[in-house]
């Protein structure tokens, strides 16, 4: 599959990324690794976030980085992560926004720092 602007699953993804660690990456880092590269990617979207929307200024150092890129590298290691642990993303996400909506129904639409 070729990086275009085609619609995908996350089950795809999650093939994807198997298929690419498989005949490319050779084999998955350890959890313990993957979880601390997904700890410096969400550090670097923070980084470029804290400077497009923050107080914070551009340095030189973060020229070219680019946020879409730093959010496809969390999401990377993040399916990486479910790939090793068995998670099915698609499965566990529709089980995520059932329990979000069943909890925050009401919640979000009462809070009056929302209006």
């Amino acid at each position: 599959m070729t990086a275009t602007n085609q619609n995908i699953s996350l089950a795809d993804a999650q093939r994807m990324v198997d298929e690419w660690i498989k005949t490319i990456g050779v084999r998955y880092f350890s959890e313990l690794t993957n979880l601390a590269i997904l700890t410096e990617e969400v550090g670097e979207l923070a980084r470029i976030m804290a400077r497009t929307y923050g107080d914070q200024s551009f340095k030189k150092s973060d020229e070219g980085k680019n946020l879409a890129d730093e959010m496809a590298d969390v999401l990377w290691v993040l399916i990486c992560l479910a790939n090793q642990t068995g998670v099915d993303l698609n499965g566990a996400f529709l089980k995520n926004m059932e329990k979000k909506t069943a909890r925050d129904k009401d919640r979000h639409r009462n809070n009056e720092k929302l209006k």
